[in-house]
């Protein structure tokens, strides 16, 4: 199922809302303030966001904005104690998907994520991506660079297209080695570096402008 990231400084609520989506399947990870929502999304990707409007230290639409700003296109759930329409149109301007008012009922909770995992993703979709002068078909598993077929060990395709899929998010090492490697256990960052070593040398991206490298911060795949 998915991997849920709630964002609740109410304990009481953060308890309920995590019971009933581990009950569903899903694996919850649960943060209390705004700034430790925001590292946490710049450390991980997560298919889902639940996110209070009135945070401590740093509030929801910041949070939205912030990450939206970054490239994060991972659907958001935003959850406010207030019912103005100025609130509601705030958390959807900043890039929210949808809206629940406190109280709300779990199953409203339940249905509206449902829906918000079901949206389909055009470039999630997508058995060919294509950015440039790379064409990446994950149904063959071939990479084309101008036209000419370029050869990726399966760990290296796998990266690449975790890329291509992602274009101008980034993603620091420890969410590329869960994203990619995330069938290995114990597996070292050294992994990371020699395929990302591997793969521009094979999409000629001598100088690091198509995986662009963020000091201190993570990857980015910018064409």
């Amino acid at each position: 199922m998915a991997k849920i990231l709630l964002v609740e400084d109410d304990v009481d609520i953060q308890f309920t809302v995590s019971t009933v989506l581990t009950k569903d399947m899903h694996t919850v990870e649960s943060v209390g303030d705004g700034i430790e929502a925001s590292d946490r999304l710049l450390a991980c990707t997560y298919d889902l966001i639940i996110l209070d409007l009135d945070l401590p230290r740093r509030n929801g639409l910041q949070v939205c904005r912030q990450f939206r700003d970054q490239g994060g296109k991972t659907p958001i759930l935003m959850l406010t104690a207030k019912s103005t329409i100025e609130e509601k149109a705030g958390g959807l301007d900043c890039g929210a998907d949808d809206y629940l008012t406190k109280p709300f009922d779990t199953r409203e909770l339940q249905a509206r994520l449902r829906a918000l995992l079901r949206r389909p993703s055009d470039i999630l979709q997508n058995t060919v991506l294509r950015y440039g002068p790379l064409e990446l078909n994950t149904s063959t598993r071939r990479l084309s660079r101008e036209g000419e077929e370029v050869y990726l060990v399966p760990r290296d395709f796998e990266l690449l297209e975790f890329f291509m899929r992602h274009p101008g998010q980034v993603f620091s090492t420890e969410a590329l080695l869960e994203r990619v490697w995330h069938t290995d256990k114990d597996v070292s960052p050294d992994a990371l570096r020699s395929s990302l070593k591997r793969v521009r040398q094979k999409i000629g991206d001598t100088n690091c402008s198509i995986i662009e490298n963020l000091p201190k911060v993570g990857y980015r795949f910018q064409v």
